[in-house]
């Protein structure tokens, strides 16, 4: 029996460059895992879309979605759930974070952005209007400080408090309280983001000293992906039992 589609799904957006990362992710996937079908979806901007690629599927055909997404939020509760509902052959797996894969590549693109020992790391997610894309965050917040020595805070793009703007202001005002002269430490804003695009342009505009580049590119998130769709795998075959 071969093994189910992986549908690939990510948030979408109009950024050429950003269009271009999230397929090398899925290239990556394929090359990783050489065989599986890899099925690109959007939930947002972008085609095709989740429900059409769901709905083009063979009836029966076993089909597992892969949120190309950084945590919990619209887009994992309801978008995907609906997406696949009718469907009992189609699961969902969970998204790309919160995890420590991840966390050590936040803190590799903030070393080579020049972070120093004094300055206060921002990590800046995009946001979800639900709890528990806060809770995702904050915990892949807590991991990156695991591996730092510096003050890390988390701020949001939109629809979750504080906006980035207003971490940038807290995060330089702690550090400026705190600092025994007059040369506080820069603050730095880590782009908890996928790829350039809308979000992580905005990012320059909050007033932080320095912005790192993107997660991506990089070949940890295709094997992250590939986990995620394991584990859904594992999880078929012991109910099967």
């Amino acid at each position: 029996m071969n093994n189910p589609v992986l549908i690939a799904c990510a948030h979408g957006t109009r950024n050429v460059e950003g269009q271009a990362a999230i397929r090398q992710v899925m290239a990556d996937i394929e090359a990783l895992r050489p065989g599986l079908t890899v099925v690109e979806a959007y939930v947002d901007v972008q085609e095709p879309e989740l429900s059409g690629v769901v709905a083009s599927l063979p009836e029966g055909a076993p089909a597992v979605v892969v949120p190309l997404l950084l945590s919990t939020g619209y887009h994992v509760q309801v978008d995907i759930p609906q997406a696949i509902k009718g469907r009992p052959e189609v699961s969902a797996a969970p998204p790309l974070g919160p995890d420590p894969r991840l966390a050590e590549l936040l803190a590799a693109r903030l070393r080579d952005s020049g972070l120093g020992d004094d300055d206060g790391v921002l990590l800046a997610a995009a946001g979800s209007s639900l709890p528990d894309g806060s809770v995702d965050s904050e915990e892949q917040a807590r991991q990156l400080a695991e591996l730092l020595p510096n003050k890390v805070r988390v701020a949001y793009g939109a629809s979750a408090e504080p906006n980035v703007p207003d971490g940038v202001a807290a995060l330089r005002a702690d550090l400026a309280g705190g600092a025994a002269s007059e040369a506080a430490g820069r603050v730095v804003v880590s782009s908890y983001l996928l790829a350039t695009g809308y979000f992580h342009d905005q990012l320059s505009k909050a007033g932080a000293d320095v912005v790192t580049a993107p997660l991506l590119p990089s070949p940890v998130l295709a094997e992250i992906a590939l986990e995620r769709y394991d584990a859904v795998l594992a999880g078929m075959h012991s109910k099967a039992k």
